[in-house]
Formats: C-alpha cells, sequence, structure tokens
C-alpha cells in the first residue's frame, strides 16, 4: 500500500511539475495579454473612484425591480455579496485544475488571457455609460445622509489614483451597468464552453439568476444596471469570441503544440495527459525481418498483403 502510495504521489508531482512548465512557457509568450488586462483591471477601479466624486444624493428612481422583490435591508446586503464571492472564487480555483487533474482541456494561461479580453471589452462599455449620465445611487451609503454618499475632493494627485478597500465597497454612480453581473456572467460563459459537467453549469447559470435578484433585492443597482449587463456582456462575448483565437481541446491530444520544444516533449505530453506508467509496467517491442520481438520472445507477423 506505501509502495502504491509513493507511486502516485510521484506521479501527481511529475505531472504537476510538467503542468508549471508548460504554463510558465505559455505565460513566456503571453504575458503582455495579462499585465494589460490588469492594467486595464486598475483603471477601471480608477474609473469608478472618479465617477464617486460627481455623484450627488437624490430621490430613489422608480424602479419596477423594486417593486416586485421585497427589500432585504441594510443588515442582509452581504447574501449578494457571498454569492458573488463564491463564483468568482469558484472559477478561479477552476482555471488551475489542469495543475491538479490528469483530464483537462484548458491552460490556465490562456483562458485568462480570453477571460481577461472579455472582461475589459465589457469594461469600456460601463465606463463610456456611467460616465454619460450619474444617477442618485439606490444603495444605503449612496443615500442623503450618509457619510459616503459624497466624495470630498483630494488633496493631492496620488489620492486619486491610489483604490482603497473602503472605496471599493461604498462606492456611488457606477450603476450601468453592475461590475459583479459583467464578471459573474464572464466567468460562467467561460466555463459553458470550456466546462465539462453539465450539471455545474446548469447550477451556475441558476446561480447568476439568483445573484441578479439579490443584488436587486438588497438595492445596490437599478433593474436596468442588471438587464443591461445580461445583453452586454453575452453580446459582447459572443462577438469577441469568434474573433480570437480557438483554445486547443487538450483532452484530444491538443497539448502537444502548446508544449516547448525539447528532446523531452513526447514524455512531458505523456505526464501532462496522463498516460504513463513504470519501466515495470511496458515491454520492449521491435520489428526485424518479419518478426516483432516483444519481451525477448518471437513472434511471427502475419502480412495481410
Amino acid at each position: 500500500m506505501s509502495f502504491y502510495i509513493g507511486r502516485e504521489a510521484s506521479k501527481f508531482w511529475k505531472r504537476f511539475c510538467a503542468e508549471t512548465t508548460t504554463e510558465i512557457n505559455l505565460l513566456a509568450e503571453n504575458w503582455k495579454y495579462i499585465l494589460g488586462g490588469l492594467i486595464c483591471q486598475y483603471i477601471h477601479g480608477l474609473a469608478a473612484r472618479g465617477v464617486h466624486y460627481f455623484h450627488r444624493p437624490g430621490p430613489i428612481l422608480q424602479d419596477v425591480g423594486f417593486f416586485l422583490l421585497p427589500e432585504l435591508g441594510q443588515d442582509k446586503a452581504y447574501i449578494s455579496e457571498t454569492v458573488f464571492t463564491f463564483i468568482f472564487l469558484s472559477f478561479v480555483l477552476w482555471t488551475f485544475h489542469p495543475f491538479i487533474l490528469k483530464r483537462k482541456k484548458i491552460s490556465t494561461v490562456l483562458i485568462w488571457c480570453r477571460v481577461l479580453a472579455f472582461l475589459v471589452a465589457c469594461q469600456i462599455l460601463r465606463i463610456i455609460t456611467f460616465y454619460s449620465t450619474q444617477l442618485p445611487g439606490p444603495n444605503y451609503h449612496c443615500r442623503e445622509g450618509s457619510k459616503f454618499a459624497r466624495l470630498p475632493h483630494p488633496d493631492n494627485f496620488l489620492e486619486v489614483l491610489l483604490i482603497v478597500p473602503q472605496g471599493m465597497l461604498y462606492g456611488c454612480g457606477d450603476l450601468i451597468f453592475s461590475s459583479h453581473m459583467i464578471f459573474s456572467l464572464v466567468f460562467v460563459r467561460t466555463y459553458h464552453k470550456y466546462g465539462t459537467r453539465r450539471l455545474v453549469k446548469q447550477f451556475a447559470w441558476l446561480t447568476v439568476v439568483a445573484q441578479s435578484l439579490l443584488i436587486i433585492a438588497s438595492r445596490k443597482h437599478y433593474t436596468v444596471d442588471i438587464v443591461v449587463a445580461w445583453y452586454s456582456v453575452n453580446l459582447v462575448v459572443f462577438f469577441l469570441d469568434k474573433k480570437l483565437p480557438e483554445l486547443l481541446d487538450r483532452s484530444n491530444g491538443g497539448t502537444s503544440s502548446l508544449l516547448p520544444l525539447t528532446k523531452a516533449k513526447e514524455e512531458t505530453h505523456k505526464l501532462l495527459n496522463g498516460n504513463f506508467g513504470d519501466a515495470a509496467d511496458w515491454k520492449p517491442r521491435t520489428q526485424t525481418n518479419g518478426k516483432v520481438m516483444e519481451g525477448g520472445h518471437a513472434e511471427t507477423v502475419i502480412n495481410s498483403a
């Protein structure tokens, strides 16, 4: 038993090292896209903070979602954030599953290049819309009387460039359309295309629908913010997905073209796909003068020709 466990642990470590080597090589080729996507996330955060300076609290607008869905209350606002955190962390962990599991269809670096491209395109549209018209925020901290409703003018330029956690939690003015829905829909659509579990896909879509309703019930966004997010994100991902190069299906042997050109490429390919074994598990097989030599024994080969 201990020998079996040790051998499986050795195989797992070899597979993990092989996958790490592959991903590092892919990162070396695509680091500009990853870095550009992360920089755009920072710019999006700056834009959301900047529009807070223009926010002016006012009467909450008439909203059909507020009429249909009962208000959860300020003490239950964490529910929608908990659902979003679950979606976010679940997707992040799934993108790193090739390091652990034998069967995989994606590469971590390439899938994040694709996801960041979707996020950046949607966030550019979002910045344009919420800077075009500033609506009075329906959230509790954005209403008249709250100390977070108006953001005091910065004392210096560095204060504008610094994104603090408090500003992310208590932002106002960046309404149309919901950033939480951008991330959730991009993640779920990506898993829907590259994931393998049908039940998980169905559960993911139901979770996003539940999150949409919880955001409205928590009065964090107007219904229009959620509706616009649903069709905008889906349309952006649909059209941009056709322009981006398709990922290779690694479960069908597509891994080999992603590997570095070394003499150990074939061995690494076997490690990544879980098709490997110890030397004792196979016998050398050669063919000489119409005979097959296998394990030191000769067998006559009958040629159909």
